[in-house]
């Protein structure tokens, strides 16, 4: 998997995750924020969340026209300067007033802005390091890597958000609410860290790094295939109707940072003992990453010196976790600790993905892109099931007024951490059989001429299906809770039977 990568891709994979360490930290507490420092409903912090994540990825589009002209290298580069901008913003503690929520907004378009400049941009570096004939059949596992460095940072941060906000109140003395300032100012210093490994390393990369002449010579050099007009229609076609499926995707998905978070602050138990409390400790799953690797190693490893390696690797991991368990301990659990999961699950599960569908490309048995999509709704509209069935019975979500006037929402249950655990590990199938095969499948199946046209639709189908998150805080306190995950249970249904209705149609062009 690590084998015979280019150089590059580290270099870009660790830039990337730098950024994704910042961006996660500050979205792990964004919504509580919203709803704590502005005394915002939770429909309001809904729409001003789900509104951030669709600039976010909208936004990629113009970045890459931009980069077209400019060239990627500086796009990535301005867009990790107005990134810097806007998190320096988010981090001033300035209070609630009017005022404050202004600056706020202008930090978010700000951050938004930056990233896509640098989102796309970066992938295309990343994309264009394959172009080299002798790392042609390596881009699928380049592309797995990349991910995972992604998820890497992602990993960290809810950890990250909670510790120094927590410093911040019981160090500093800083009241609740401006203590979630200094979360935001992480991402600062991660920004930094970023665009210190990319111009550190940039030799290894820079060839990738596009521009006006650089492209014409290409160009030149390389004719673009032309394919029928009947033939470019048909792709077209194919690849909007996988846009129009990816929208309720991640409309589902993105309910990790609002509803499921608001779950998981006014309904899920608070502390956590035994084997459940570990994994709550983000060093805990590290030690589990490596023992899955290390297993991998282990059996894959062609020498003995390596599969020596590889088994000290996982008696050590196994050691810590031995040491790390206190029968009798106690902790507590805060609501945005629960957004490690998936990142934790989507390193550790991504090998397992790749020797599954592996072992099936080598049998002539492994689903085509288009399949595994409607098989990843299918994967999706399951996690919401099980949400909904955990939640008949339980209360509607319940507010009251603080001493500052604000409304403060009210803890009313406690359910089982597990549950959100385990649909966390159900939604995360469901990414990584969508997310990645999406994303290859634009690749593979949009006209040459049209590359980055399709690559941008990808993008506008994941914004509108960020925008369409704020049904998650709509809902809250509205509906039962049940009729709430019902919601994302029957679009993801919807979505995967025309999925599977259209196959025919997707896999032709495949």
């Amino acid at each position: 998997m690590f084998e015979n990568q280019p150089k590059g891709l580290f270099a870009l994979a660790l830039a990337n995750t730098g950024e994704r360490f910042g961006y996660y930290t500050m979205l792990a507490v964004f919504a509580l924020f919203l709803r704590a420092n502005y005394g915002l409903s939770p429909a309001m912090a809904g729409t001003i969340y789900s509104a951030f994540l669709m600039l976010v990825y909208f936004f990629p589009l113009i970045g890459g026209m931009m980069a077209d002209k400019f060239g990627f290298g500086k796009m990535v580069t301005t867009g990790i300067m107005i990134m810097f901008a806007g998190y320096l913003l988010l981090s001033v503690p300035l209070g609630g007033d009017s005022v404050a929520l202004i600056v706020m907004l202008a930090a978010l378009l700000l951050i938004g802005f930056g990233t896509g400049l640098f989102k796309g941009n970066l992938q295309v570096m990343v994309g264009d390091l394959y172009n080299d004939p002798q790392y042609k059949d390596k881009r699928d596992a380049g592309f797995s890597i990349f991910y995972m460095a992604i998820n890497i940072g992602a990993l960290f941060a809810p950890t990250a958000a909670i510790k120094i906000k927590e410093y911040a109140e019981t160090a500093l003395g800083y009241s609740s609410n401006d203590a979630y300032h200094f979360s935001f100012a992480v991402a600062c210093a991660s920004l930094i860290l970023s665009i210190a490994i990319y111009y550190l390393f940039r030799s290894t990369f820079r060839h990738t790094e596009g521009g006006a002449k650089k492209d014409a010579k290409a160009a030149d050099a390389a004719p673009v295939e032309e394919l029928s007009k009947e033939e470019t229609k048909q792709r077209i076609v194919a690849l909007c109707l996988v846009f129009a499926v990816v929208i309720f995707f991640w409309m589902a998905f993105h309910q990790n940072g609002l509803s499921l978070t608001y779950f998981a602050d006014e309904f899920t138990a608070q502390s956590a003992e035994g084997l459940q409390a570990m994994c709550f400790n983000v060093w805990n799953l590290v030690a589990v990453i490596f023992i899955v690797y290390a297993l991998f190693s282990l059996f894959q490893s062609k020498t003995g010196k390596a599969k020596a390696i590889s088994a000290v690797v996982i008696v050590v991991a196994v050691a810590f976790l031995c040491l790390s368990y206190n029968p009798d301990g106690t902790i507590s659990v805060s609501a945005p600790i629960f957004q490690q999961f998936n990142p934790f699950y989507v390193v550790a599960l991504t090998p397992v993905s790749m020797a599954i569908f592996g072992s099936l490309a080598a049998k002539g048995k492994e689903p085509s892109a288009p399949r595994k999509i409607a098989y990843g709704m299918i994967v999706a509209a399951i996690a919401y099931a099980l949400m909904a069935f955990a939640s008949f019975g339980l209360p509607m979500p319940q507010t009251e007024m603080g001493a500052d006037g604000n409304p403060v929402a009210v803890h009313v249950a406690d359910v089982t951490p597990n549950l959100l655990i385990s649909v966390y590990l159900i939604l995360t199938f469901g990414e990584l059989l969508l997310s990645p095969m999406g994303i290859s499948f634009v690749s593979k199946v949009a006209p040459p001429k049209y590359k980055g046209m399709m690559m941008g639709g990808w993008f506008v189908a994941t914004a509108i299906g960020n925008q369409l998150v704020v049904v998650g805080g709509l809902l809250w306190g509205a509906v039962p809770l049940w009729l709430c995950w019902s919601v994302f249970l029957g679009v993801c249904l919807v979505a995967a039977i025309f999925m599977f209705a259209m196959m025919k149609r997707l896999e032709k062009v495949c």
